[in-house]
């Protein structure tokens, strides 16, 4: 009996934690994307993330990682160019969810998505 009502409880508790942990993997991968607004230092943003940094959208997740050779390195005076990288990453655990499956990622749509549980979830950016 009692294993009867556990364990649908704890399948209920392993699944909210891994939503939970994708949310907050991907709100990290928003930041690295876009920055974070409420970082200012001098009047001036101080995480402007690869978006601000470079002025586009990366063609994919791993150019947060590793700066694309046809990129040009961070400028300070101009303040444009590669400054990352931009999430922790050389495990390439930033690219699955809490399910290990891997993130899709729509720079045209701007969004990211995660279809590892049982409902997806988006984050747009």
């Amino acid at each position: 009996i009692l294993a009867t009502v556990a364990i649908p409880r704890f399948t209920e508790i392993t699944e909210s934690s891994k939503v939970t942990a994708t949310k907050q993997e991907m709100a990290a991968l928003k930041r690295a994307l876009v920055g974070n607004p409420d970082l200012v230092s001098g009047g001036e943003y101080i995480d402007r993330g690869f978006i601000g940094d470079l002025g586009f959208v990366p063609s994919q997740l791993p150019d947060l990682v590793t700066k694309p050779g046809s990129l040009s390195v961070y400028n300070r005076l101009t303040r444009l160019g590669w400054n990352g990288p931009y999430i922790e990453g050389t495990d390439g655990s930033y690219l699955t969810d809490a399910w290990g499956a891997n993130y899709s990622y729509d720079a045209t749509g701007r969004r990211i998505i995660s279809t590892g549980g049982t409902d997806s979830i988006i984050v747009y950016f």
